[in-house]
């Protein structure tokens, strides 16, 4: 064989290696962009009676955008009448941004949120959604537990535990922002944290807010969950407690926590198979 056979061989042979190279991003891009446009969502906006947050609105605009961009379907209701089997197995996940209190008008509603569940069906909630369904047990534990306060509005670090989870992929590891730092009662075990709260980072200038943070974070000492998942009772959970600011909803970074928490959840979906549904009440003792 000739030399300059070889030398043509060996510059096609790196061509052929770099137009690859080239086209694995491509790839890349197209699987994940046909795995988002079979991906449906429902987001949930209703409140019970009390405090309502006003970044609901910002919120749900950022939800329709990042689905406008990503290819995933979104629809946005604040009416409970939703809540059917009939009309939850189309979704692969239900989105709950900062909903608080009682958001079903009837524990019928409350049985169709759970069986959805237990079929299979995702949960993505953002910052206050830990306030709602306060008095419904199985709700809470699908949750990670229930609100109990928050330190006031100011700035302070959160720090990622888990760099392994898709869901913090390309944050800042130490996530300097301005939220509110939320504590939870009823936490449940079986919650894995992604990111935490660093504590010693509150501003407890004041005797009385040192007081609080001591008492609610207990048995927590430096660092306290802020962002979890957890595989519930036959669906999968993703909470960041993050988010208290309409602006967060237009802060690239967060924004990139919202659509990685979205991509995790509808990543572990499967189908909505009600055959896995078990419980005939609210309140059906959980099969663990």
């Amino acid at each position: 064989m000739s030399v300059s056979i070889l030398r043509f061989k060996f510059k096609a042979s790196i061509l052929l290696s770099a137009l690859w190279m080239l086209y694995i991003p491509f790839a890349m891009a197209a699987e994940k962009n046909t795995f988002l446009k079979k991906v449906k969502v429902l987001v949930y906006t209703k409140n019970g009676k009390g405090y309502v947050h006003d970044n609901i609105p910002n919120a749900v605009k950022c939800i329709q955008k990042l689905g406008q961009e990503n290819g995933f379907d979104t629809d946005v209701s604040d009416d409970p009448s939703v809540f059917t089997e009939a009309n939850l197995k189309q979704y692969t996940l239900l989105i709950f941004p900062s909903t608080n209190n009682d958001v079903f008008d009837t524990d019928g509603q409350r049985l169709a949120f759970r069986r959805y569940i237990e079929a299979g069906g995702g949960f993505v909630g953002l910052h206050s959604v830990t306030g709602t369904e306060r008095n419904w047990q199985w709700f809470k534990q699908m949750l990670g537990g229930t609100f109990a306060w928050h330190a006031r509005n100011q700035k302070f670090t959160v720090k990622v535990i888990d760099p392994s989870h898709p869901s913090v992929a390309g944050l800042p590891k130490v996530w300097e922002r301005k939220d509110e730092c939320y504590f939870a009662k009823e936490l449940y075990p079986g919650i894995k944290v992604i990111m935490a709260h660093d504590l010693t980072s509150l501003n407890s200038s004041d005797p009385a807010d040192a007081e609080k943070i001591k008492t609610f974070s207990a048995p927590f000492s430096e660092l306290y969950p802020a962002v979890w998942y957890q595989q519930f009772d036959g669906g999968n959970v993703w909470i960041t407690a993050l988010g208290h600011d309409k602006e967060n909803y237009e802060d690239p970074v967060f924004i990139k926590h919202i659509l990685q928490g979205i991509n995790y959840v509808a990543g572990q979906y499967k189908k909505i198979d009600y055959n896995k549904a078990y419980a005939d009440s609210r309140n059906t003792p959980l099969r663990y």
